[in-house]
């Protein structure tokens, strides 16, 4: 068996925290679209940081890779073991560690979840903000340096993460950061952690800023005859200065499946989907003021959310939107895409996304953060047609290509893994070559998820003046 002596050492050390069976394994290959299945040599559950050092000290040793595995939720294949080793599963690091109520902070471990966070705050009058969408665990959300729905209100895991405890390659235990609002001394260690997928070191504690649960909350949907129509409509709101928590968009098709996957009735037209937080002087001020905006841009079917469960319904539709795609095609696979261009060029963006995905003859419904100028493609494939997916992965291409022509990047949210890593020279040219500098430096034998996010000796550097589109 391959890594004998260190899953021998792994063994004597976690004793049932460690499993090499066929089940365990294999689920820790899976991912949740197209990418192909890559079980690890063996799975580790540690309960601390001591065991996630005590860990990397013996896979250091022995030269043995190590991926971490949060939920299993993100979409470019960031936690599938490509060669092989070991999976660190930090389920089990799921506790909270000190709630700072008056400082509206949280320090915890990387396992926990944003929604078991959140519910265990309820009693507090604060919560944590950053929402993908998906129920991921909190480490891998910086990790991945993760945003969501109400971006355009609260910032993403960059504008709200204080500091970390991470575990080097070799074991060393490192902190950055500190719960001060801020600092002038020396590198920004914790900003270089978040979004480094792993590959620098393990977050095995976080403290995070909290926000006030808002006195009051008010959520609707509107149609509008165009997405042009709703993107100047968003433009016009954000240069009014009227403060919105979540802002987001879906195509016609996405209002499609909605309707047939949760019996609603929408118009078969581009929606807006928004919310606002504040007091209740507020958010009528600013409900008030939004839907003048709607009506003088031609909006139309312009539906409040008024009750906690109308908003929650609103809500779990739209975080929902992925497994009702899948659904909309059963048996399908989904390569789901993401960019993100200045709002500017948003509507371009997405009517010409539009156009490659009707010219390649795929399913593909498009949604997203209109806020900020983020938006996904979920290509629906059939899984016994590789051409399908050739086809998928050609409009992907496009899609980055478009994005930096336009001043973005190949990815605003999901983050790099195995599928973004092809188009990180475009985008950064000698700069991703610096990446991978910084890697060599903190782990020199590359073991903490090779073969992701940063370049090897086969990558080409893109010269600063080559034209990247």
């Amino acid at each position: 068996m391959a890594y004998e002596a260190a899953l021998a050492a792994l063994a004597a050390r976690l004793g049932e925290g460690l499993s090499t069976s066929t089940a365990e394994r294999d689920l820790h290959g899976q991912n949740e679209t197209w990418f192909a299945h890559a079980p690890p040599d063996a799975v580790a559950w540690p309960r601390s940081t001591q065991d996630v050092s005590d860990i990397l000290a013996i896979c250091h040793a022995h030269d043995m890779p190590v991926t971490a595995w949060g939920a299993g939720t993100s979409l470019e294949a960031h936690a599938v073991p490509v060669h092989g080793g070991l999976t660190l599963d930090m389920s089990r690091m799921n506790k909270i560690l000190n709630i700072h109520q008056e400082d509206m902070q949280v320090t915890l471990q990387p396992g926990l979840t944003r929604e078991e966070l959140n519910t265990e705050l309820r009693t507090t009058g604060l919560f944590f903000p950053v929402d993908p969408g998906a129920n991921a665990s909190l480490g891998g959300m910086a990790s991945t340096r993760a945003s969501g729905t109400t971006t355009v209100g609260y910032g993403t895991m960059r504008d709200n993460v204080m500091a970390l405890e991470v575990v080097l390659a070799d074991g060393t235990v490192i902190h950055t950061g500190t719960r001060a609002a801020k600092s002038s001394a020396g590198y920004d260690l914790t900003a270089l952690m978040l979004g480094s997928e792993g590959t620098l070191g393990i977050i095995t504690q976080m403290t995070l800023k909290l926000h006030g649960q808002p006195e009051a909350v008010s959520s609707a949907v509107c149609a509008f005859d165009s997405f042009h129509a709703a993107v100047e409509t968003v433009q016009m709101v954000i240069q009014m200065g009227i403060n919105m928590a979540r802002i987001e968009f879906v195509d016609a098709q996405i209002a499609q499946i909605f309707n047939k996957m949760n019996a609603t009735s929408l118009p078969e037209k581009p929606h807006l989907m928004i919310e606002f937080h504040g007091t209740d002087a507020a958010v009528a001020e600013q409900s008030e003021r939004f839907g003048e905006v709607v009506a003088e841009m031609g909006g139309a079917d312009f539906n409040w959310a008024t009750t906690t469960e109308e908003r929650n319904r609103l809500w779990r539709m739209r975080h929902g939107a992925y497994t009702a795609c899948i659904g909309y095609r059963p048996g399908c696979m989904g390569l789901v895409t993401d960019i993100c261009v200045p709002i500017s060029r948003l509507a371009q963006a997405v009517e010409e996304t539009r156009e490659d995905i009707a010219n390649a003859g795929l399913v593909g419904p498009i949604l997203g953060h209109v806020g900020d100028g983020n938006f996904h493609a979920i290509l629906l494939l059939d899984r016994d047609d590789p051409a399908e997916l050739a086809r998928a992965k050609e409009v992907a291409a496009k899609m980055s290509a478009r994005a930096l022509a336009m001043g973005g990047t190949v990815t605003g949210e999901h983050g790099v893994g195995l599928g973004k890593r092809g188009y990180m020279a475009a985008e950064h040219g000698a700069a991703w070559q610096v990446m991978g500098q910084i890697k060599r430096a903190l782990d020199p034998k590359n073991i903490l998820n090779p073969g992701k996010l940063v370049p090897d000796e086969t990558d080409r550097v893109m010269p600063p003046n080559e034209d990247h589109r």
